[in-house]
């Protein structure tokens, strides 16, 4: 059994509600359900906000968070840190086995990093800063900038 650290992790609608959840509770892990908070159409620009309030550690598989800019400045502006599982069509349970394999750097990551960040899961469960608070924080400004 995994030792958690007092992390919760929220777990993208994307990631679905039942296999993954599953599987890391049953490994001790803290999860929040997408749907538990949210309507199922709630689009992320809208629950990033609150998932950041709560200061849980938002996964998903959703990698369009790098082509979408306003997702991106949602994610800096709520101070949110995310991982984002690489290895995307493969089934529940072997995306909760990548993220059981990382869990334990995760959390490590979450201590090191400041928020807002965006990390990459790989299958092996290497994980990689994507976006860093520095990039995020510089993106936001120039945005806010221009509005």
């Amino acid at each position: 059994m995994i030792q958690p650290q007092s992390i919760t992790f929220f777990i993208d609608r994307c990631l679905g509600k039942k296999s993954i959840p599953d599987i890391l509770r049953a490994a001790g892990i803290s999860v929040e359900i997408h749907d538990n908070h949210f309507d199922k159409g709630a689009l992320d620009v809208d629950w990033l906000p609150q998932v950041g309030e709560q200061g849980w550690i938002v996964l998903t598989k959703d990698d369009k968070i790098s082509k979408n800019q306003l997702e991106r400045i949602a994610v800096a502006r709520a101070q949110i840190k995310m991982f984002v599982l690489v290895s995307q069509r493969l089934p529940g349970k072997d995306m909760a086995a990548i993220f059981l394999k990382a869990i334990v750097p995760m959390q490590e990551f979450v201590r090191k990093y400041p928020a807002p960040f965006i990390a990459k899961i790989y299958r092996d469960g290497k994980i990689y800063l994507w976006k860093d608070s520095k990039e995020l924080s510089a993106e936001l400004k120039n945005f806010d900038e221009c509005i």
